[in-house]
């Protein structure tokens, strides 16, 4: 049964090319022809057409980019943000270097390949500076490649923190925080506020298939080296369909035993873009089969009735729920705050949201740098904070599945010199050949 139409691509040109929503007995399916090509028809949802509208949060509000690129071609060819993007932006990755210490098997960015020469400082200040002037000041992700190679990591942090900007993530594998004592404290210390740390399982084997070597052990002294310097971690698992579905619910298990210096998890099932040598399958890793998963692997704990979908980016994008840990080492789930279910329903929200939950430790320092005795109520609210565990997930799109309803309320964006601000599942969307529509 056909009920929706959108906007998609054809994964052969990346030709622009009209899609429907068709609901059968076992999932929602999204079908689309292109003239030279033929069809496609690629699943989008493990479940009822009731179930996938009942997901829907219809948040219908608009926050213009500000300074918006002309609309010329239309989606998805004019991002950087166009005209009629639908948010300003929550998130913004810079992508400090394309070379890294791995040659992951599935990285979207193709790192290590491309021999294009790093930004100098001067260039990541005006990175920083376009940013400020077309909303910011962002959440910024540094990223790469893998951004821990760069020796000037601590003093791109404070560039950025004397430009204005309030959080800062690394987006790291993890080995040189693992393998270079005081080096996570150095990065605190410069103003970083919280590592997303690449962790696909507690299985070596997983490891082999998706980073090319066995990493459990650099995982975990990365995240005890974090942990000494007051530096939260997000586990980020990339889950792939028959790699690592079932390696889930050990994932949470664990993190919620490193609390708090782990603070959530976050998942990513696996998109397939860039440099991804798993061959696309017919049932990939949707949101509903992640919750389910969830809720069986960990008996209970967590209930896929806990979780709800994204408020300022488009729900079918994400999922999230937030969990006070109770002194018997139970999880209660904490209600969401607005009618539609969710805790962000613009950019802004979002932005607080994440910096609230994810950053480490905070110290309270008086003007002699001597730390300042903590009242009851605040000692009371850290540690409210402290017992908080954030799950979530990101589902990303590529040129199979991609929607450009979607794609329009994204607000993780990739900061671009070349384009401005290009929502992540643009810049990273390649075609069945890899070939990028913006890399």
């Amino acid at each position: 049964m056909v009920f929706g139409k959108t906007e998609s691509v054809c994964p052969v040109c990346l030709s622009r090319l009209p899609a429907q929503l068709r609901s059968e007995r076992d999932g929602v399916y999204m079908d689309k022809s292109c003239p030279e090509h033929g069809s496609f028809s690629a699943l989008v949802w493990e479940g009822d057409m009731r179930s996938y509208l009942q997901w829907s949060k219809r948040n219908s509000a608009v926050e213009a980019p500000v300074s918006g690129k002309t609309v010329e071609r239309g989606c998805p060819y004019d991002c950087g943000l166009c005209e009629e993007h639908k948010t300003k932006g929550c998130c913004v990755l810079l992508e400090l270097t394309q070379r890294c210490n791995l040659r992951c098997p599935v990285c979207f960015a193709a790192a290590g390949e491309a021999s294009a020469a790093e930004l100098s400082l001067e260039q990541i200040a005006a990175q920083y500076d376009y940013l400020t002037e077309h909303g910011g000041p962002f959440n910024i992700q540094l990223s790469g490649g893998e951004p821990t190679v760069r020796d000037d990591l601590p003093d791109i942090i404070r560039l950025g923190r004397e430009k204005g900007f309030g959080f800062f993530q690394l987006n790291t594998n993890g080995l040189r925080l693992a393998g270079e004592s005081g080096y996570a404290a150095e990065l605190k210390a410069a103003g970083l506020s919280t590592v997303f740390l690449q962790f696909d399982g507690l299985d070596d084997a997983v490891y082999q298939t998706l980073r090319g070597r066995p990493l459990f052990v650099e995982k975990e002294r990365a995240i005890d080296n974090c942990a000494a310097a007051g530096l939260g971690v997000v586990l980020v698992p990339v889950i792939a369909a028959g790699v690592n579905e079932d390696q889930i619910g050990p994932i949470l298990r664990y993190a919620i035993s490193r609390m708090p210096a782990v603070r959530g998890v976050h998942f990513q099932p696996l998109s397939y873009f860039g440099r991804c040598s798993l061959a696309r399958p017919q049932r990939p890793v949707t949101i509903p089969r992640m919750l389910r998963l969830m809720e069986e692997q960990t008996d209970g704990l967590l209930h896929a009735a806990d979780f709800t979908g994204g408020g300022a980016e488009n729900p079918y994008c994400s999922f999230h729920a937030s969990y006070r840990k109770r002194a018997d080492g139970s999880l209660r789930p904490l209600p969401q705050r607005t009618e539609n279910g969710c805790c962000c329903v613009s950019s802004d929200d979002s932005r607080e949201a994440v910096a609230a939950q994810w950053s480490g430790e905070a110290e309270s320092f008086a003007e002699d740098g001597e730390l300042l005795e903590t009242a009851f109520l605040d000692a009371f609210l850290e540690q409210a904070r402290r017992s908080t565990f954030a799950v979530s997930g990101m589902v990303f799109q590529d040129a199979w599945n991609l929607d450009l309803k979607r794609l329009r309320r994204c607000y993780i964006c990739e900061l671009d010199p070349r384009y401005g601000m290009v929502p992540f599942c643009a810049y990273n969307l390649t075609n069945a050949e890899g070939r990028a529509l913006y890399r």
